[in-house]
């Protein structure tokens, strides 16, 4: 699926040649090793071996084509409008298909949070927490024993956490997100 996508689908609706198709699929498998993925563009930049401007490009290629999202920074700014601030693969297949080694239980919850929640909501990156969610609702993603301490000062803060049934107070067991669409 994910070849099909960048050799056929891609070049289909981007005038694309095939060294830029070598570089995006270079920055996937980049992404892929490291989600969730907090870009420094001019290291990758250098590291496909392209300027600052075409790796933004070439992310967003990937975003389109729903292998990536790109989430910015809850931060106003300048540099808020064209680097994201983490970058995650879409969904938690891609997390499989892409990754050969052990996947970090982190990076499963936090991608699969993404995945469901970004469908409906917009979602950045706050200075605390892992997720802000239509600029209101902040949420740290965690394990089962996961504390509230992180966000115990913000207002609308909630803990999501896995491997629990049922959930009390602001902590939310991770599944119940899964039912959102």
């Amino acid at each position: 699926m994910i070849n099909t996508i960048l050799d056929y689908d891609l070049p289909a609706v981007e005038n694309i040649e095939y060294t830029t198709l070598l570089k995006i699929k270079k920055i996937l498998m980049i992404i892929s090793s490291l989600v969730p993925f907090t870009p420094n563009m001019t290291s990758l930049s250098a590291e496909i071996e392209t300027n600052r401007t075409s790796s933004i490009k070439y992310l967003s290629f990937l975003e389109k084509a729903k292998l990536i999202k790109m989430l910015p920074s809850s931060k106003k700014g300048m540099n808020s409008l064209n680097k994201p601030e983490k970058i995650y693969l879409d969904n938690t297949n891609l997390l499989y298909a892409l990754t050969t080694s052990n996947i970090n239980d982190g990076n499963k919850r936090e991608t699969f949070f993404a995945n469901q929640v970004a469908m409906n909501h917009t979602l950045t990156i706050p200075p605390k927490g892992d997720f802000l969610v239509d600029n209101i609702y902040t949420f740290e993603i965690g394990e089962k024993n996961k504390n509230y301490d992180q966000i115990k000062d913000i207002p609308d803060s909630y803990v999501v956490f896995d491997n629990a049934e049922t959930g009390f107070g602001n902590k939310i067991p991770l599944w119940l997100f899964g039912m959102m669409y």
